[in-house]
């Protein structure tokens, strides 16, 4: 009877080891930078880490956030300060970098530009060839520079708008931050930006929906046109599909290039992003937007660690799509 028991005790014992636990995953969202977020990450413990999130996001919208009246980026807009802070500096120094790489496609000096068109921080201007020339003597990264900690502007009018940017380094910021706590797998999203580590609750690589490029498609998920797998990588979209405007029967998109003073209007419809940290993924999707097709897919294929997903308008009105080599395996396209 004695041996009965133990070999059934250790009988218990093996498929207790074998059998693995159940992950515990934790789910919320909330509203932060004028948009929804949704954080979800594996943590055996239980720690719900909403308030120290919400805190970070706060603290993060007080450095870089356009329309708060307070934020660091105001006041240097306004010439109440020159020292930023470290979430400036950041940005900055990699705004400068895809500035360089894209022939200044990517500029976060377009702010005068972006606010005459209605897409910024004040109402939209009585839009003229001279007014948009008289602009364009303010826009350019050799206009503005950090020196010794300090903001330089070559005149005080200068004024930055990080929006294309500052909205994916925020998805790097929480995602650092739940990396710190000891969290292997988790999804962090901001505005449709979003950073994946590991594996998702069921144990597969996370699964990404990408909005169908058409007019008022506001509803995220509601109508995709692909779904990405992925992994240990960051992901961003830029569009012209939801923020636009129509006067006079003519059609103006947000995206603003910066060279011309004008909003873009070739047949790229949305540019996705793949890259190692949300931040380079959201700049190089705005930078690609402004570039057109051709040229961003040429600077796409010689990037390392990007990859990109276009969608376009062909002759005929026609959907078409157009991927950089290293996304294709991610990809699955939705038949609607």
């Amino acid at each position: 009877m004695k041996k009965i028991t133990l070999l059934f005790v250790f009988f218990s014992l093996l498929v207790s080891c074998n059998r693995q636990p159940k992950p515990i995953f934790i789910s919320f969202g909330g509203f932060t930078q004028g948009t929804t977020y949704s954080i979800t990450y594996e943590n055996p413990d239980s720690s719900v880490y909403k308030l120290a999130i919400e805190t970070l996001l706060a603290n993060f919208d007080s450095s870089l956030s356009i329309y708060n009246s307070q934020s660091v980026i105001t006041k240097i807009n306004n010439n109440q300060l020159n020292f930023p802070d470290t979430y400036f500096q950041t940005v900055f120094e990699k705004a400068q970098e895809v500035y360089n790489n894209t022939d200044g496609a990517f500029d976060i000096t377009v702010a005068p530009l972006v606010n005459a068109w209605g897409f910024g921080f004040h109402n939209r201007s009585g839009i003229t060839n001279s007014l948009v020339d008289s602009l364009l003597e303010f826009v350019g990264f050799n206009h503005i520079s950090i020196k010794d900690s300090l903001i330089i502007k070559t005149d005080p009018r200068i004024m930055i708008d990080m929006n294309a940017i500052a909205q994916g380094y925020s998805v790097d910021i929480v995602a650092d931050f739940l990396e710190k706590k000891g969290v292997d797998n988790y999804l962090v999203e901001i505005g449709g930006e979003v950073k994946t580590k590991g594996l998702n609750p069921k144990q597969k690589p996370w699964r990404i929906g990408i909005d169908k490029p058409e007019d008022n498609n506001m509803i995220p998920g509601k109508n995709l046109q692909a779904i990405i797998t992925l992994t240990n990588k960051s992901l961003a979209t830029s569009g012209n599909y939801r923020k636009f405007y129509e006067h006079n029967g003519v059609k103006y998109s947000h995206t603003i290039n910066p060279k011309t003073g004008y909003p873009v209007t070739h047949s790229l419809l949305s540019t996705t992003v793949t890259a190692n940290d949300c931040m380079t993924a959201d700049a190089y999707a705005t930078a690609f937007m402004v570039m057109g097709l051709e040229k961003a897919y040429e600077l796409a294929i010689n990037l390392p660690d990007i990859e990109a997903y276009f969608v376009y308008s062909d002759k005929n009105g026609q959907y078409q799509v157009k991927s950089t080599p290293g996304i294709d395996q991610w990809i699955e396209e939705v038949k609607n």
